[in-house]
């Protein structure tokens, strides 16, 4: 069970809330795209997404609830905003690639 016990209300309201700013960037990102904005501006929020994602990981992964649960959010939050990533479309570092051998291997 994931260890929000120890945490206080307000960390897990700030991860609620980075959580809800992360799902609004990536619609506007997704709309975005559907409305051609330029290039510039679409980096410049998926940048900003990865920052945020980032960040939640980072709180996600250090104590008070460091555990498999939050490990397993960690997991559900990269397969919703990273969800069609294929391993090799990411291998364009040869160090990297090692990193990614080593973990399938």
């Amino acid at each position: 069970m994931l260890n929000f016990g120890a945490m206080k209300k307000v960390e897990v309201l700030k991860l609620i809330d980075l959580i809800e700013d992360v799902r609004k960037l990536d619609e506007l990102i997704v709309t975005g795209r559907k409305k051609k904005t330029s290039d510039f501006v679409l980096n410049q929020y998926e940048a900003k997404k990865i920052k945020m994602i980032g960040s939640l990981i980072h709180e996600l992964a250090n104590p008070p609830i460091q555990s498999l649960e939050s490990y397993l959010l960690i997991k559900k939050i990269l397969d919703k905003y990273y969800p069609a990533i294929a391993s090799d479309e990411l291998v364009n570092d040869s160090d990297i690639s090692k990193i990614i051998a080593v973990i399938e291997g």
